[in-house]
């Protein structure tokens, strides 16, 4: 398999991405620190995109049935040399599925989660599931 994106900015602008049919704009300026999404914070986008894919995906594997899954992505940023590091995540699946292994998936998603095996080779990646019944959602 093959990706591809494209993705310009302008001076003094916000940048953009463009994947298939969907645009995406990214802070390029110091002025979008709080009005556009950053490079780190698209990287960690990427990250909580593949482990949502992944419980998809999983779920038809698995024959486990569920209403949604919501995750958190946070990382630290390391100054010498500058990247990303520490990253952790909190997966919740909300679920009334007696039989949802979340063990298994949490196995499965780091085994073959494209993203999560590649940050993984860089950085320390670790994370959490939680199950919640469809009547005890969090906000």
């Amino acid at each position: 398999m093959n990706y591809s994106i494209s993705a310009e900015s302008k001076v003094r602008d916000k940048g953009s991405i463009d994947i298939k049919k969907t645009k995406f704009h990214f802070g390029t300026a110091a002025g979008h620190a709080d009005t556009h999404a950053s490079p780190a914070e698209l990287f960690l986008a990427a990250i909580a995109a593949c482990l949502l894919k992944n419980v998809e995906r999983f779920s038809k594997l698995m024959r486990f049935e569920y209403s949604h899954a919501k995750v958190t992505v946070v990382a630290e940023r390391s100054v010498k040399p500058p990247r990303m590091d520490n990253v952790h995540y909190e997966l919740a699946i909300y679920s009334k599925d007696t039989k949802l292994n979340k063990d298994l998936l949490k196995k499965n998603i780091e085994r073959f989660g494209t993203i999560y095996n590649t940050v993984q080779r860089s950085s320390n990646i670790d994370g959490t599931i939680s199950l919640y019944s469809n009547f005890s959602i969090p906000n």
